[in-house]
């Protein structure tokens, strides 16, 4: 999507076959794409990146973090290294991100950051223990920092998905079957019944939020957290 809006994008990923073939597929299509292969969980990733999409690109100016989500569990099962880790994935690598890539912002006085969490930020979700925690502690970094960065030009929002047709849905369905007995179609029935449009999200409608919050017309909205669910989430 961003590309289609004809921005240059940097993508990065563990897997290099899985980048490769995502710069490829954007490419194809008359865009520009550069990969690093990076694990924004180890300290440094991020502003590797980030330094790595200024070589080749120049400035970057709109930043959007989507680590892996944490391991599904309850409490009693998780260890002091599931914790850590989900810290690491989700909180300690946005705020790498948000280092790497403000100064820069704030000189050139525009600059987007937008975070992908999860409606587990704002409602959680049974089993889903570190994803609640970790994400809704994205949420208040992000909504303390928009304040701080505000003045500067620079706003920063969190892109909250709901139950969506990505493969971290798929592998989460497959995990919950397997721990609750069930199979992975019935885990995803029991979660369109629970939402108003009857239906996972698909993932063009969460991109198309984050063109238009990327973009100059969203320019007075920052600190947000804005859902694209559905209507899963029942709070007003």
């Amino acid at each position: 999507m961003f590309s289609e809006e004809g921005a240059a994008v940097v993508l990065c990923a563990r897997g290099e076959a899985a980048l490769s073939e995502a710069c490829q597929a954007i490419t194809a299509r008359g865009g520009r794409a550069h990969g690093v292969v990076a694990d924004v969980a180890i300290p440094g990733e991020p502003a590797r990146v980030v330094a790595e999409a200024a070589r080749v690109y120049g400035p970057v100016e709109i930043v959007v973090t989507n680590s892996g989500g944490p391991r599904s569990a309850t409490f009693d099962l998780l260890s002091d290294e599931d914790w850590d880790a989900a810290v690491r994935t989700l909180l300690t690598s946005a705020v790498g991100f948000a280092r790497a890539a403000l100064p820069g912002m704030r000189a050139r006085r525009w600059g987007r950051i937008l975070n992908v969490t999860s409606i587990a930020a704002v409602q959680p979700v049974d089993g889903l223990m570190l994803s609640n925690s970790v994400r809704s502690a994205v949420h208040a970094f992000a909504k303390t920092l928009s304040n701080e960065v505000g003045a500067d030009g620079v706003t920063v929002n969190n892109l909250v998905p709901g139950y969506t047709r990505t493969d971290r849905v798929i592998d989460l369905a497959n995990q919950m079957a397997s721990s609750g007995g069930t199979t992975p179609q019935e885990v995803s029935a029991r979660w369109e019944a629970q939402i108003p449009m009857g239906r996972l999200g698909e993932p063009r409608e969460l991109a198309a939020l984050a063109a238009f919050l990327a973009s100059d017309h969203a320019g007075y909205i920052t600190g947000q957290s804005i859902a694209v669910d559905g209507g899963w989430i029942r709070g007003v």
